[in-house]
């Protein structure tokens, strides 16, 4: 098996779809699509810094929550 980092990460790719595919397809956007990208490589890119990636996804939701809070006053 040939692995491929840069089209095909193999922390992006531990089931049936990979996670750009999701989120395109889910139409998530910049915040949302990074929460999710983080959320499913928490843990299989870097072990040691999975608590890292949570955080990275929490920070991006909490961005587009207050973005939401703006938008709708």
């Amino acid at each position: 098996m040939v692995i491929d980092n840069i089209n095909h990460p193999q922390h992006y790719n531990m089931g049936k779809i990979e996670v750009i595919d999701a989120i395109e397809e889910w139409k998530l956007g910049f915040n949302l699509g990074n929460a999710v990208k983080y959320i499913a490589r928490a843990g299989h890119k870097n072990k040691d810094k999975e608590l890292e990636d949570l955080l990275k996804a929490l920070w991006y939701l909490n961005r587009e929550i207050q973005n939401v809070k703006e938008k709708n006053g």
